[in-house]
């Protein structure tokens, strides 16, 4: 997996990538829970979602809304094995390691914290 840094820029090149945005009620949620509780659940989400070697609804498994995490993980390539091997050349048919869990958890934060950097400018 590249750097968050590189990563990021690379998603915004991408038209689908690019077009995710936080709504209000992302935003508003974020600030109601504090960015702890936010990481907490997105580890969580990667751990149930995605660290599985199988996963039976792969490509399913991520809504689209009602999370600020949901969104992050379309935003960042992370919702899916299928897109986390396209984007990132993760292998798929074995469960994510815990460094592999903890990246991606990363790149999801680095990705909500400029979106709300971005409300401040």
């Amino acid at each position: 997996m590249a750097t968050v840094e590189q990563a990021l820029a690379r998603l915004q090149r991408s038209a689908f990538r690019a077009k995710f945005h936080l709504s209000e009620q992302d935003r508003q949620y974020i600030a109601d829970k504090g960015m702890e509780t936010i990481q907490r659940h997105a580890a969580d989400f990667v751990r149930t979602r995605l660290a599985p070697a199988s996963i039976p609804n792969d490509g399913k498994q991520t809504p689209m809304r009602g999370h600020p995490v949901f969104i992050a993980q379309h935003a960042c390539a992370c919702c899916c094995r299928g897109c986390l091997h396209k984007w990132y050349h993760v292998p798929m048919g074995r469960e994510l390691t815990e460094n592999e869990q903890e990246r991606i958890v990363k790149l999801l934060m680095a990705w909500i914290a400029r979106q709300l950097d971005c409300d401040m400018k």
